[in-house]
């Protein structure tokens, strides 16, 4: 059999009732929704179970729930004794990775991605900022498309490089739109207007950039035990300092998600298993390379799945 990947989601993967099945049926999962809530003094678990919608997509909401779910639902898998080759995490899922390499403790990494959230809500007045999906349109061509817009309207840049054909863009809202139609008549399939609270990994997060780093410089961050394979740069890190450098970087930076998947599947990965709400990831994998397997556990039925399928 050949190499093992756990891969974490991020914000966009939330909906209301995840994670609450796995609790329900395992103690694991529960104690995980009980150390997030005594950690941040409020009731992500509830929110997770019963909503509001609305409350739940707040981004200081959702970055948390989505860590507790991930973490929660890896709380069973971990009853498995599978040890993952390489962990990674789609922006936010990246501190899911890192609790799951022993880098950052759960209550460190819960508390860290509910500043972040706050951090990143606050940092461009609303409306100012967006970001959209454009679809069939080479990377290389849409970075130009972005710094030709940028010097003549203002900051847009990559954000997300997704899998082929699929690459978010994110910057000043009047910047983003110009892109838009510039990306479509460079070629273009789709340009999609995202429904975000910001424009996530551009420069516009700068501040979220400095006071992350304040808090990641004071918080614990060990050696990774397995190899984290990073967002900002695609390659695998393991060192403390440069965990806290990446993450701090990976707000400002393009995630670029096609390269870490393809990182991992050069050094031998053949399976990937998503942990965590929903099935983006997969779906992402899968277009980047159809001939890996790839897993989503997220309820009870799922991990029934998994287990059947790793006992193959």
């Amino acid at each position: 059999m050949g190499k093992v990947a756990f891969v974490c989601p991020g914000q966009g993967a939330q909906y209301v009732g995840m994670g609450r099945a796995m609790a329900e049926q395992y103690s694991e999962a529960a104690e995980v929704f009980e150390r997030a809530d005594e950690a941040l003094g409020i009731s992500i678990k509830l929110l997770c179970f019963e909503g509001p919608e609305a409350e739940l997509r707040l981004t200081h909401n959702t970055q948390p729930a989505i860590l507790a779910t991930t973490l929660a639902v890896y709380a069973v898998v971990s009853k498995l004794k599978i040890v993952p080759d390489f962990v990674a995490g789609h922006s936010l899922g990246e501190y899911s990775a890192l609790v799951m390499a022993g880098s950052l403790s759960f209550d460190t990494a819960v508390k860290l991605v509910r500043a972040r959230g706050e951090f990143m809500e606050e940092a461009v007045p609303s409306g100012e900022g967006t970001m959209a999906a454009i679809l069939g349109l080479e990377r290389a061509l849409l970075a130009n498309v972005c710094a030709a817009t940028s010097r003549e309207v203002g900051p847009v840049e990559l954000a997300n490089v997704n899998c082929p054909g699929q690459i978010v863009i994110s910057g000043l809202t009047q910047a983003v739109e110009k892109a838009c139609v510039e990306a479509k008549a460079a070629g273009a399939k789709r340009a999609i207007g995202l429904d975000v609270s910001g424009p996530f990994h551009s420069s516009l997060m700068a501040p979220v950039k400095r006071k992350l780093s304040e808090l990641l410089q004071a918080a614990s961050v060990k050696n990774a035990l397995i190899e984290v394979v990073a967002n900002v740069t695609g390659a695998g890190v393991s060192n403390a300092i440069e965990i806290k450098t990446l993450l701090a970087e990976q707000v400002v930076r393009t995630v670029l998600w096609e390269d870490c998947v393809r990182h991992m599947i050069a050094a031998g990965v053949t399976t990937f298993v998503e942990i965590g709400p929903g099935k983006v990831l997969s779906g992402l994998i899968k277009k980047i390379d159809s001939s890996v397997k790839v897993l989503a556990v997220e309820d009870p039925a799922s991990f029934e799945r998994l287990k059947e399928a790793m006992s193959a």
